[in-house]
């Protein structure tokens, strides 16, 4: 039988502040130079990035369990399937980064063809042809 532990014990708890940035992870999946941020700080959007650095990639990403390589694959998956194009674009080239092949990426894109339908599958397999063709 499993006993719960109190919050204070956790294993989590104790390694949180051992654990990579939110940046650093982020770096990561994106490589150095790919980034998502405008150029110029934009005073609207500046509050947005820092929460989704901290919370998102400091926070979800970061968890134990499962390699980023494979949390890359779930996040291309969704946004693949709820068509944030833009967004996919970004993670499929991070995805590329995190070493999976294009082939791999294709047969990911094809498979959510069954669940969110072959228009989202065809869409982000275009997204992906035009990142392999143009970099």
């Amino acid at each position: 039988m499993k006993t719960e532990q109190p919050l204070g014990e956790l294993e989590e708890d104790r390694t949180q502040d051992a654990r990579p940035s939110g940046a650093s992870i982020r770096e990561r999946v994106f490589g150095g130079g790919n980034a998502q941020r405008p150029t110029q700080p934009d005073p609207i959007l500046a509050p947005f990035f820092e929460t989704a650095i901290e919370h998102v990639w400091g926070g979800v990403w970061n968890r134990p369990g499962l390699e980023l390589k494979y949390r890359s694959l779930v996040v291309v998956s969704a946004l693949a399937a709820t068509g944030h194009h833009e967004e996919l674009k970004a993670h499929l080239r991070g995805a590329l980064n995190l070493g999976w092949t294009a082939d791999e990426l294709r047969e990911a894109l094809l498979q959510i063809s069954g669940y969110a339908g072959f228009s989202a599958a065809h869409e982000a397999l275009d997204v992906l042809s035009e990142i392999v063709a143009h970099g």
